[in-house]
């Protein structure tokens, strides 16, 4: 039988990727205020996984967020999928925060929050794509990391994943405590049903400012980031495409055209 889990899944309100996404002119950060912003799908995936582990035997899902007013949804779409009790970060001060600052904020949520048997993020954001923050993460917090799991099985003090390459799997072992993220691979994330809905209403949720972790704003934010975003510029319109017609030469104007471009 499965021993209680206390789990917590690290989530994040993204942007729609259907709204017209942008940057703010101000301060070259995304805009993240004046566009629809949703759970990110892939961490959907993370808090799935917890709440089948919790149900296989005893155990709680706390889930942490950080953004703006709006990020509270993030939290409100997976305690109606079923977890247990929500935080969220929301501080003026944590806006511009690269990865390196969002990792610290994290360790110091999951630190307040009490240090779990299991620590779950999605493989990456659908809006930074950088899927760096879990490994970060597992360091501040002094955990072993499984990343990438596809699969992924908790018997007592040990977690088993299979992570699916390219052209072979791996199957990694783990103590616990331990952080592991998911890939969309998985599992299939429940929809809310209406039942969940409604519960989600009463599920406590606490808000938290940098002050309440401890962390000074100068750690964070853009003053505190190892990174900055120098210039952006949207894409350009797609061109048409060039027609060759095959007048036996084809082949010859194919091979011409990838050697100019550097593919071959």
């Amino acid at each position: 039988m499965q021993r209680e889990m206390n789990i917590v899944v690290c989530v994040k309100y993204v942007p729609d990727a259907q709204a017209d996404r942008g940057f703010d002119e101000a301060d070259l950060t995304t805009n993240r205020e004046s566009v629809d912003g949703l759970l990110s799908e892939l961490d959907e995936y993370a808090v799935e996984e917890a709440l089948k582990i919790a149900e296989s035997g005893e155990g709680a899902v706390t889930v942490i967020t950080i953004g703006p007013d709006q990020a509270a949804d993030a939290v409100k779409k997976a305690l109606q999928m079923g977890a247990d009790k929500g935080v969220h970060v929301n501080d003026e001060a944590i806006k511009g925060s690269d990865a390196l600052a969002t990792s610290l904020i994290l360790a110091e949520a999951i630190k307040k929050v009490g240090m779990p048997d299991l620590v779950l993020t999605g493989m990456a954001s659908t809006d930074g794509t950088m899927g760096v923050v879990p490994a970060m993460l597992a360091e501040r917090l002094a955990l072993p990391q499984v990343t990438y799991a596809s699969e992924l099985t908790v018997d007592g003090g040990t977690v088993t994943a299979r992570r699916d390459g390219d052209t072979a799997s791996e199957t990694i072992f783990g103590a616990v405590p331990a952080l592991i993220s998911v890939t969309d691979q998985i599992n299939e994330p429940r929809y809310p049903s209406f039942k969940g809905i409604m519960a989600a209403k009463k599920k406590p949720v606490e808000t938290w400012t940098l002050a309440d972790l401890g962390i000074d704003a100068g750690q964070v934010g853009a003053a505190g980031s190892s990174t900055e975003v120098i210039s952006v510029a949207k894409r350009p319109p797609r061109e048409q495409g060039e027609i060759v017609t095959d007048e036996g030469d084809g082949g010859t104007k194919l091979a011409e055209f990838l050697a100019g471009r550097k593919f071959i």
